[in-house]
């Protein structure tokens, strides 16, 4: 789960912050609308948690991210904001607090995300998925993309949440195969891929989506490589933006890559047979993901 902050800790080699990753915080009336009825639901977006820079556009255009399952992660991700600590428990009245607020939002594309649950039997699965029904149920016309944990890959658990019928089934890869050591120790590089993998075999008409981090050290050489194996895993959509340092604690920035770098990632991409492709500086896991998802249905049917 991708989560980061406007601005990192301190640019590399003592540099100011590129002027192309300055964006003022967003305001307005339909922040401050939405901003009630999210805390009304005791439901955490992981647009405000993270300070999104895309808050305001995403919001504005009806789409938004939430959190559940708590704030308390079992893993300790290098790059993610998320405190790792002893997870509070379950509620089970979540399912139904999230639907009533993507109802009451009036949602066109929801994303649920969650911290890994490595301590509970299913990891969180059953829960995904009764968030998924419960929206399904109140907001039939809302689009439902997840982007849970790995579940390591368990059949069983990655069978509970795709049955449940998401549009999209999200898992990022983060970065590239020699930094995921480094980056996500409690995660496997492969083993995402065996993820991806199973979602599209299991049911192959769902969306499948994975997004990666720029700016970590990875070659480009390293990068194209991660991109043809997402590509081979079957993934549909791919997201790539520039790593930003929540603190000090977090691994460092490499490099800030320029727009124009972005541009050509994203034409690589669309060359291997990605559906869609969003990169840019400012590209978040779940940016525009209404459009994006309305495209590519429309190319289906088509």
């Amino acid at each position: 789960m991708q989560l980061t902050i406007l601005e990192p800790a301190r640019p590399p080699e003592g540099r100011r912050l590129p002027a192309w990753l300055k964006r003022p915080l967003p305001t307005g009336d339909v922040l401050l609308q939405t901003r009630k009825i999210v805390a009304a639901s005791g439901v955490a977006t992981v647009c405000e948690e993270a300070q999104c820079p895309n808050l305001g556009e995403c919001w504005s255009h009806r789409h938004a991210t939430f959190m559940i399952l708590g704030d308390r992660c079992t893993r300790r991700c290098h790059f993610c904001a998320v405190s790792t600590a002893r997870p509070e428990p379950v509620k089970p009245d979540e399912p139904a607090r999230l639907a009533e607020a993507v109802r009451r939002l009036g949602l066109r594309h929801v994303v649920i995300t969650a911290v890994a649950r490595d301590d509970l039997p299913d990891e969180g699965a059953g829960h995904f998925a009764e968030c998924v029904r419960r929206i399904r149920d109140t907001s039939p016309e809302c689009a439902i993309e997840v982007l849970p944990a790995d579940f390591h890959a368990r059949d069983e658990l990655l069978a509970v949440l795709v049955d449940a019928g998401p549009d999209i089934y999200n898992h990022n890869q983060e970065t590239t195969e020699r930094l995921s050591p480094k980056i996500r120790p409690q995660a496997r590089y492969r083993r995402t891929l065996d993820v991806l993998r199973n979602v599209k075999e299991r049911r192959p008409a769902m969306w499948t989506k994975s997004g990666l981090m720029v700016g970590l050290g990875e070659s480009r050489e390293e990068l194209t490589t991660t991109m043809r194996d997402l590509r081979s895993a079957g993934v549909d959509i791919l997201t790539v933006g520039q790593y930003l340092r929540p603190s000090e604690d977090h691994a460092p920035v490499e490099r800030y890559y320029p727009p124009s770098e972005f541009d050509d990632i994203a034409a690589e991409a669309r060359a291997m047979g990605f559906a869609s492709v969003a990169s840019g500086p400012f590209v978040r896991s779940s940016y525009n993901a209404a459009e994006v998802y309305e495209a590519i249905s429309r190319q289906r049917r088509a």
